[in-house]
C-alpha cells in the first residue's frame, strides 16, 4: 500500500447541494429540427417525483426548487401513478376541487388533483426519434396539452417513461410561443356548465 497516498477528508458544509445531471439541448431549433432536440431525455436527466400523499403545497415547493412544471406522482414501488403540473396546482382544477370538496388548500394532497396514469397520453419513443419539431408541435396542439410523455418499451413490451416534451421548452428553443388549448379542461368546463 506504500504506493498510494491518503486523501485529506473534511466535513460537509451547511447548505451544500448535490450535482444533478444536466442535458444540454440546443438553444435554437426550427420546425424542421429533429424532435429529439426538444425532448428532455430521462436517460440523461433525473426525473422529478412526488409521492401521492404529499401536500399540494409540498409539490409546488418541489417544482419551484427543481425548476420544473411537471412532477411524476409515484407509489412506494417507484411506479408512476399519475402526473401533476404547475397548472394543476394553481389553475381551475384545484379551485374546482376546493369548491366541490369544501376543503382548504392546505388539506389537499397530490392524489386529489393529479392526472391519474390511465388518463395520461403518451407518445412512443420510436415515433419521436424519427419525428421533427413541427410534428411534435402539431401533435401537442391536437392533444391540447402542454406536456407529453415519451415511452420506450422493454423486452416484455412494458412501458418505461423515457422522456418529456414541453411546449414551454419548445417555445423557448423555437423563439416563438406555442398555443395549445387544454381540451380536457375545456370539456370539463362544458360539462360543469351544462
Amino acid at each position: 500500500m506504500s504506493q498510494f497516498r491518503t486523501l485529506t477528508a473534511g466535513t460537509l458544509d451547511s447548505g451544500a447541494k448535490y450535482q444533478r445531471p444536466r442535458q444540454t439541448l440546443p438553444d435554437h431549433v426550427t420546425l424542421d429540427s429533429p424532435a429529439m432536440d426538444v425532448m428532455t431525455d430521462l436517460a440523461k436527466v433525473a426525473a422529478e417525483t412526488v409521492p401521492a400523499n404529499a401536500s399540494v403545497d409540498e409539490a409546488e415547493e418541489r417544482m419551484i426548487a427543481s425548476g420544473v412544471r411537471l412532477l411524476f406522482v409515484t407509489n412506494q414501488l417507484n411506479q408512476v401513478i399519475g402526473i401533476v403540473t404547475s397548472k394543476d396546482l394553481s389553475g381551475e382544477k384545484i379551485l374546482r376541487y376546493i369548491n366541490d370538496s369544501n376543503s382548504a388548500r392546505k388539506d389537499l394532497i397530490v392524489r386529489d388533483i393529479m392526472t391519474p396514469q390511465h388518463k395520461v397520453e403518451v407518445l412512443e419513443m420510436g415515433d419521436v426519434a424519427t419525428a421533427r419539431v413541427g410534428d411534435i408541435v402539431a401533435t401537442m396542439k391536437r392533444m391540447g396539452r402542454q406536456h407529453a410523455l415519451v415511452v420506450d418499451r422493454n423486452a416484455d413490451n412494458r412501458q418505461t417513461i423515457r422522456g418529456l416534451l414541453s411546449t414551454t421548452q419548445i417555445s423557448r428553443q423555437l423563439g416563438q410561443a406555442i398555443e395549445t388549448t387544454d381540451i380536457a379542461g375545456n370539456f370539463a368546463n362544458l360539462a360543469n356548465a351544462g
